[in-house]
């Protein structure tokens, strides 16, 4: 394929003949990134690709240009209403109603997500563990008390999707007999695969549950998220009910799609490399930064992020234009070897492994990282001690891996010990 830096950055470009974002991870080697995208973080690391409506966009792929993106929120927009953002189709987009605030530059982004700051906040958080902890042993016991005979167990269905939906459901009040209802939505919502019609239509879905979630909550708030939004502030009528539709489905559809794949690759990871897996049982010091290593290695986000350029700038030694879209692959930021030695390597006591960008960088950067990394460590240590033997009841080859989804991850996971 001819590298992208032959073509002018100021030359008319035909989208149709540029080449798709990099999406696919290497055949057999489901753990990789995309694989063209250490050759473009090494051939033409700022790149123009073709993206899905026919439109066309800068491919970000080292980790200091994508930093230098990410932290400029002066010329690089979140909104999807400015001209040039490379829209995805996917969840993150606006909605109908209430436009989460990561789509939202300051000084809107400031007010909305200083709503909810301190409800993430570390010591908030950590006052959360014995609740997580809690909820991990009862689906754990659930697991021990499985017939695994003719049935292995599904380790995604059973575990890794269900505790990061309960936490989030106990954190914005939302009923347990509701989380399949959101958790397929979701899956529509951020599959590459749906239709716009069938993504649309789920769009639509979910905003009228969370429009009825709201209400609800607005008539009686209880002590949750939502309901200490709106009982602290309705003096001041903010934050209206289209901010708090906005900011229930961003934290429902983040709080639980990425943690649930996050587990289930990294308890696989831990499965398949049983030196990490005893040095971890042996020291539970390291797992902190085990999780961050599994973060940085697997950098599950493969959509974006997304910007818009508000003014020429120059990246990586090429020209953006105003009205351009830019897309920034995460994954290939976090194996940059000229950030991290060696990074294609699993490492549990790797030294600065927390510098990833996993969660985003800049004032964008994942607004629940302090809850997601409690989740991890908690379950994930939970396993190595409880089910010390647990191991794939069936080949690599054989696991489906979400390659359509912009989320990556495993769709289902058997287990057996």
């Amino acid at each position: 394929m001819p590298s992208p830096m032959d073509v002018p950055a100021d030359a008319p470009v035909d989208a149709a003949a540029l080449p798709p974002r990099p999406v696919e991870p290497p055949p057999g080697c489901p753990f990789e990134p995309p694989v063209d995208l250490a050759r473009l973080r090494t051939e033409a690391p700022v790149s123009r690709i073709a993206l899905a409506d026919g439109n066309r966009a800068w491919l970000i792929t080292r980790y200091a240009d994508i930093r230098a993106v990410l932290g400029d929120h002066a010329r690089f927009s979140s909104d999807p209403s400015r001209p040039g953002f490379p829209r995805s189709g996917m969840a993150g987009d606006a909605t109908a109603e209430g436009r989460a605030f990561i789509r939202t530059d300051p000084p809107e982004h400031t007010r909305l997500r200083r709503m909810v700051t301190r409800e993430f906040m570390v010591k908030r958080v950590d006052a959360l563990r014995p609740r997580i902890q809690e909820l991990t042993d009862e689906l754990c016991d659930a697991m021990a008390g499985t017939e695994r005979s003719a049935h292995p167990v599904d380790l995604v269905r059973a575990l890794a999707l269900p505790l990061p939906s309960r936490v989030i459901g106990l954190l914005l009040g939302v009923p347990e007999e509701d989380h399949p209802l959101f958790q397929n939505l979701t899956a529509t919502l951020l599959s590459r695969t749906a239709t716009d019609r069938e993504r649309g239509t789920a769009r639509r879905e979910l905003v009228a549950y969370l429009d009825s979630l709201v209400t609800a909550k607005e008539k009686a708030p209880a002590d949750d998220i939502l309901g200490r939004l709106i009982t602290e502030r309705q003096a001041d009528g903010k934050p209206t009910h289209r901010e708090l539709i906005g900011c229930a489905g961003l934290l429902l559809v983040a709080g639980h799609e990425t943690t649930a794949n996050m587990i289930g690759l990294g308890a696989l990871t831990l499965m398949r490399d049983g030196a990490a897996a005893e040095r971890l049982r042996q020291d539970p010091a390291l797992l902190p930064g085990a999780v961050e290593e599994l973060l940085r290695f697997h950098s599950i986000i493969r959509s974006g992020p997304r910007r818009a350029v508000l003014e020429d700038v120059e990246i990586g030694g090429r020209l953006l234009r105003a009205g351009e879209g830019v897309v920034c692959a995460l994954a290939s930021a976090n194996r940059d070897p000229e950030t991290f030695e060696d990074p294609g390597t699993f490492d549990v006591s790797r030294a600065r492994a927390q510098r990833h960008v996993a969660f985003g960088y800049g004032i964008h950067q994942c607004l629940g990282q302090a809850l997601a990394r409690a989740e991890l460590q908690i379950v994930l240590g939970t396993l190595l001690r409880r089910f010390p033997t647990m191991r794939p009841a069936v080949p690599l080859d054989e696991i489906p891996f979400r390659t359509d989804m912009a989320i990556y991850g495993c769709h289902t996971l058997p287990v057996t010990w």
